[in-house]
């Protein structure tokens, strides 16, 4: 049962692809997972990943860059029951095809796993290298879904141009509140292309959070059950349609606890989103 008072499930949107329904919210890993891994040092990753369980989430997303990362989820996730409902999600960020099949067969003895959900190539880094060897992981099972991903507003026009020439199951990229850029034309084109949206930095990276603090909630928060800013602020996100999941990135059970319950209750209308967007 969710960990979530009220709920019954966690709002879930299928991934176009294939149809297979994901839960909105997951756990991003940059920064927060690069820990060390004795017992103690894995305590927190493990809390923050069995509250995304209990909360009914399953996309952990991770990169050979965030340092220890990968070697991080890996040790808990085997650390956790078998079956626990996992997504994974990694990256491939370095050049050359021989580098890429390296680190992506790193990625695999990190995780622990025979198989990773989805494969993304990291900020488009020598894309038309590593993409034919993703496909060809694909096809032979090593991989269900390959994707590309980026984290500036910069990027949007190469994202874009990426997912309008080859066929992508996934994109990743960056959209909060305080960053709406994607909104014009990429998170558009996701849609009529028929990929499935990760969203990073879906709240600015603590940004948003900061500034708001000290603002009382506005009504809107009340109206779709939200006890707090990063709650409303990832709804609003949620609420999108080309969105499929968010990935906020925490080192506190607790944050991953409020941030799974931006997945659950009424999904926020298009006059609810605008007045989120002018509580600001």
């Amino acid at each position: 049962m969710p960990e979530t008072p009220g709920q019954s499930a966690m709002l879930t949107r299928n991934i176009p692809s294939s149809g297979e329904p994901l839960p909105v919210v997951g756990c991003g890993t940059w920064q927060t997972f690069d820990s060390g891994t004795s017992p103690t040092e894995l305590e927190a990753p493990r809390q923050v990943l069995e509250r995304l369980f209990a909360a009914g989430g399953s996309v952990i997303d991770t990169s050979p860059m965030y340092g220890r990362a990968e070697q991080v989820a890996g040790e808990v996730l085997a650390s956790l029951a078998p079956g626990s409902p996992r997504f994974l999600a990694t990256k491939v960020w370095t050049t050359g095809r021989r580098a890429g099949i390296k680190q992506m067969e790193h990625s695999f003895r990190l995780l622990k796993s025979d198989v990773i959900d989805l494969m993304q190539i990291h900020n488009l880094v020598d894309w038309r290298t590593h993409l034919p060897v993703l496909k060809e992981w694909k096809a032979a099972g090593r991989l269900r879904y390959i994707g590309v991903t980026h984290y500036t507003d910069s990027a949007h026009g190469d994202l874009e141009a990426v997912l309008r020439s080859e066929t992508f199951d996934f994109v990743q990229l960056n959209y909060s509140l305080l960053d709406r850029a994607a909104e014009r034309r990429l998170l558009p084109a996701a849609q009529d292309l028929g990929v499935a949206v990760l969203v990073n930095r879906p709240l600015g990276e603590g940004t948003l959070i900061r500034r708001l603090s000290d603002r009382p909630l506005p009504e809107v928060a009340r109206e779709l059950g939200c006890g707090s800013w990063s709650e409303l602020a990832l709804k609003y996100i949620v609420a999108h349609p080309a969105v499929t999941c968010i990935i906020p990135a925490t080192s506190d059970p607790e944050h991953m606890k409020s941030n799974a319950r931006a997945g659950f209750g009424d999904v926020a209308t298009d006059e609810q989103r605008r007045r989120i967007s002018q509580a600001l």
